[in-house]
């Protein structure tokens, strides 16, 4: 227990000059020992509010039984309440002094929720839970780095295994961390991204509408419980990345809106401080206590929870003041145009501010359109995030694949046009949750052709995704085929397991994770263009492509292969840097994935001959709708000159 005056004046001091950036440390509920009692601290922001109280079961709910202290002019108030323990349930009794009527506001700093419906906060000790991933933490550097392999499942925790027999109840924090963790881990993925879990009020928001910041939501377990998946996953060498949302927040009367009877955290304008498309209000990120409200939130994922990342959603509604609205509908800044100055500066001092302080982590940006420089430091004008999603990709990729084979060749520049880009950022190539959702079917579904070309095709979208330079994600069930749109109501269909083309997917996807792991020459140049190089792009008429993926050592060289048509291609010429024994290391058309066998008996011999300007070639088997990886076998003599 602590003794001590829990907010100090430099606390109050950092707090009124906007530094304050571990809020969560002296904010919201903490138990305590004061004056040889123990107790509950409790601390909130509210400048506006004439009286506020705190009200629970201890005292019976009642208004004005525990009333808090302003402090100074701070706009923060306090109180000590003795006997309150962990576990007991809170909300602040708020009368604003502008004379809108009192609520009762669930903590902006609250560590822990009910169940929703209801809305109160429960007092909690996060110290309590002894973390055993201290290996992991010391690796994690390494493991997060842009030279590392970074393949991502994305997990919605709610749907993705239930127990019907339970009245299809979902998985708890527990039973997921036995679960999710050997699944993730036979699959070959190296981190999880959860959707949102802070506490939010709707199921189906799928966190995306968050109440609670700093509440892991309840559905599943108490903060301690989702420590303990948290740490499963690292014991086992997967990192943890987690949706974070600074973009919007609902409406919803026990939140943050209009917390003290005036627009607090978000803008009064509603031009300027409402989503009317999403029902959400917008943060005022000019201001500074919301600027500490937000740092201090991805602090404390990274700090108590021993997150690894943060994926940032919704960027693009951040920086763009014209973003879902028509003209009229949005201010411009103050030299006239559409960018949002406040937020850009807070997303730059963020990333600052948290690679300052935890060097070994990542954030990722979900932003949507061209910004330059997303994911380049803050010293050359960038945003300074980690990795970047590429949108781009995901949207032609999808739309190639959905064109019958046939009429691809008139859609070519679908597939390689991503190359005049490809390294301006830092990408991630993304298939993720908003693809199968809202009527757009699933990736399978997707796919055109009888169930066998279907099947063949999402084998093809997944082995080109994975040699394609860049890190990646996929949405949990595309890995083995989930032929019915995602619903978060109920769960995967892993009865489909059965079925031996849905087994192939996800015995292709386990291999395809394992190639990209093993190989340097799949992981290390990801996002430099030294690690990528055409051998033909130009096939439009076989709808075929081939490049070289290239290690560090000029010498770790793999040769992919892709036919997006039906038609097993025979004798179909490829240069390759090197002569000698090429081995076929993986091939999508093998019988193990559901395939039909068609391919090279293992690999081939090159020939000497300027084949694509290259000194040797293969002449090779090109299986229908299959990707096939080759590999030197044995050193070559001569290297790959370096590009310039």
């Amino acid at each position: 227990m602590i003794k001590t005056d829990f907010l100090t004046e430099f606390d109050v001091h950092l707090f009124s000059e906007g530094s304050h950036y571990r809020l969560y440390d002296k904010m919201g509920a903490h138990v305590i020992e004061q004056d040889g009692q123990v107790g509950t601290h409790f601390a909130v922001w509210a400048p506006s509010a004439e009286r506020i109280s705190v009200v629970g079961d201890f005292n019976e709910w009642r208004a004005g039984a525990n009333p808090m202290t302003q402090v100074g002019q701070s706009g923060l108030w306090t109180t000590f309440i003795p006997g309150v323990k962990s576990g007991f349930a809170y909300k602040y009794h708020v009368t604003p002094n502008n004379g809108q009527p009192p609520s009762e506001r669930s903590d902006p700093f609250g560590f822990y929720a009910e169940v929703r419906p209801k809305t109160a906060s429960l007092v909690w000790n996060l110290d309590q839970y002894k973390w055993q991933d201290k290996a992991w933490m010391e690796k994690r550097k390494n493991r997060n780095a842009l030279d590392a392999p970074i393949s991502v499942y994305e997990v919605h925790l709610g749907s993705w295994m239930r127990v019907p027999e339970e009245e299809n109840r979902w998985l708890t924090y527990r039973e997921l961390a036995d679960k999710l963790t050997s699944y993730v881990k036979d699959m070959g993925f190296t981190h999880v991204e959860f959707l949102p879990i802070g506490e939010h009020p709707l199921d189906v928001s799928w966190g995306y509408q968050p109440i609670g910041y700093f509440s892991p939501t309840s559905r599943f377990g108490t903060p301690d419980d989702l420590m303990y998946l948290i740490d499963q996953l690292h014991q086992n060498d997967i990192g943890v990345l987690v949706d974070w949302v600074p973009a919007h927040f609902p409406k919803d009367g026990h939140g943050l809106g209009m917390f003290d009877g005036t627009h607090l955290y978000e803008h009064a304008d509603p031009r300027q401080g409402e989503h009317k498309e999403w029902g959400t209000y917008i943060f005022n990120y000019g201001r500074y206590e919301v600027d500490e409200y937000l740092t201090s939130n991805a602090f404390f994922w990274l700090d108590k929870y021993h997150i690894d990342g943060l994926r940032v959603d919704a960027v693009a509604s951040m920086i763009y003041l014209d973003y879902g609205r028509k003209d009229g509908e949005w201010i411009a800044n103050p030299y006239g145009g559409r960018e949002n100055i406040e937020a850009l500066n807070f997303l730059r001092k963020l990333n600052e501010r948290i690679y300052s302080n935890y060097p070994d982590v990542m954030t990722i940006a979900e932003e949507s359109t061209a910004w330059p420089q997303v994911s380049k430091p803050t010293y050359v004008g960038g945003l300074g995030f980690h990795q970047k999603w590429d949108m781009g990709w995901m949207h032609d990729i999808l739309e190639y694949m959905a064109h019958e084979p046939i009429h691809r060749k008139y859609h070519h520049n679908k597939l390689t046009f991503r190359g005049l880009y490809a390294f301006s950022e830092n990408f991630i190539l993304p298939l993720s949750h908003d693809e199968v959702v809202y009527g757009k079917r699933s990736l399978l579904n997707k796919m055109p052709g009888d169930e066998w070309q279907q099947f063949a095709n999402l084998r093809l979208l997944f082995g080109f995704m994975y040699t394609t330079p860049a890190k990646k994600l996929l949405f949990m069930g595309g890995e083995f085929g989930q032929w019915n749109e995602w619903n978060s109501a109920v769960s995967l269909d892993w009865h489909l397991l059965n079925n031996h083309l849905n087994k192939g997917v996800q015995n292709w996807m386990r291999d395809l994770n394992h190639l990209y792991s093993d190989e340097a020459a799949m992981h290390e140049q990801d996002c430099i263009g030294h690690g990528f190089e055409w051998i033909d792009c130009s096939d439009v008429e076989q709808s075929i492509v081939c490049f070289l993926r290239i290690a560090k050592d000029p010498e770790e060289v793999l040769m992919v292969v892709c036919n997006f048509t039906p038609v097993v291609r025979h004798h179909y010429q490829i240069g390759v840097p090197f002569g000698g024994h090429w081995k076929e290391i993986l091939n999508s058309d093998s019988t193990a994935y559901g395939g039909s066998g068609v391919g090279n008996y293992g690999g081939t011999d090159a020939y000497d001959g300027n084949v694509h300007g290259k000194p040797h070639g293969l002449s090779l088997t090109l299986p229908p709708l299959g990707m096939l990886v080759f590999k030197p076998e044995s050193k070559p003599a001569k290297t790959i000159e370096k590009k310039k």
